[in-house]
């Protein structure tokens, strides 16, 4: 266990260090936030106990624990002696940036005394200089969005430890039902040939194989998967640079029972001949 990274994320109050710590948490790491430094060691000994398989670590650690920085330089420095490897990765921004984001939260600033937020600000500035030059990685956020800084610390987990891939669900359902509130993108198929006005077919559902021959042989059928499994192709690796960790497609006809369970069945098969991470569900193929 000793070999698995630990990322202690640590800064100015307002730069991103909640947003970090999830994305290190979607990148697959075991992540705590507002860790108490004294625990961490006992903490790191207990996870070398257990079976299971822990890709890394990241721990949020800053100034709202009374006493951190007397702390955390004997600890760290006794972890390391110890065989951890340790990334100390620091956020700040600058005053200006942190103003608006405190006057846009309205949350409280560990510093601030009697609502004096610049004070406050400008004393935490002092009190990390130290422990700023002892960081393996500085990030200024001031230009950054969430998304950006997002995709920045996904990146620093990839070239650290094995990243967590996007998860895909393809999810069928009946537009009659109302939509799957999870859902990422939804598309509609209702303007496809319907085999509920076919007799034969009608009894079926979207997985028996004639079911689907007789929706996707159709030429607008066929036009149609291929132009969205093109989009497909090109919105999911963005969705990944984004730092997205769940997709959910969802693919809708009438009832959810014919068209849409060939649909997604269809955009299933193209997605996992590329090895993603995917499952398929039809959540009213029994209505």
């Amino acid at each position: 266990m000793k070999t698995s990274t630990i990322f202690i994320v640590t800064g100015r109050s307002g730069s991103g260090k909640s947003t970090a710590i999830a994305a290190f948490e979607d990148a697959g790491l075991y992540c705590v936030d507002n860790m108490p430094v004294a625990l961490l060691p006992p903490f790191l000994k207990l996870t070398e106990k257990t079976e299971s398989e822990i890709d890394g670590f990241a721990f949020v650690m800053d100034l709202r624990e009374q006493g951190f920085l007397d702390k955390y330089g004997p600890i760290f420095q006794s972890l390391r002696k110890g065989g951890y490897r340790i990334n100390l990765l620091f956020l700040e921004a600058d005053e200006k940036t942190l103003l608006r984001r405190y006057s846009q939260t309205r949350r409280h600033h560990p510093l601030a005394k009697e609502g004096q937020l610049l004070e406050g600000i400008r004393a935490e500035k002092r009190m990390l200089q130290q422990l700023r030059t002892e960081a393996s990685k500085v990030i200024n956020t001031s230009q950054y969005n969430v998304h950006e800084l997002k995709n920045i610390i996904s990146k620093i987990a990839q070239h650290s430890t094995k990243l967590t891939p996007l998860k895909i669900s393809v999810l069928s359902f009946g537009f009659k039902f109302g939509l799957p509130p999870e859902a990422d993108l939804v598309v509609d198929v209702r303007f496809l040939p319907n085999p509920y006005f076919v007799p034969e077919l009608k009894a079926l559902s979207g997985e028996d194989r004639r079911v689907r021959d007789y929706v996707l042989d159709h030429p607008e059928t066929k036009q149609f998967i291929n132009k969205y499994s093109v989009l497909l192709d090109y919105l999911i690796p963005r969705y990944e640079k984004e730092g997205k960790a769940y997709l959910t497609i969802a693919v809708g006809c009438t009832g959810g029972r014919h068209r849409s369970v060939a649909i997604a069945k269809y955009l299933f098969d193209h997605l996992k001949r590329q090895n993603r991470q995917i499952d398929l569900a039809h959540r009213d193929i029994n209505q």
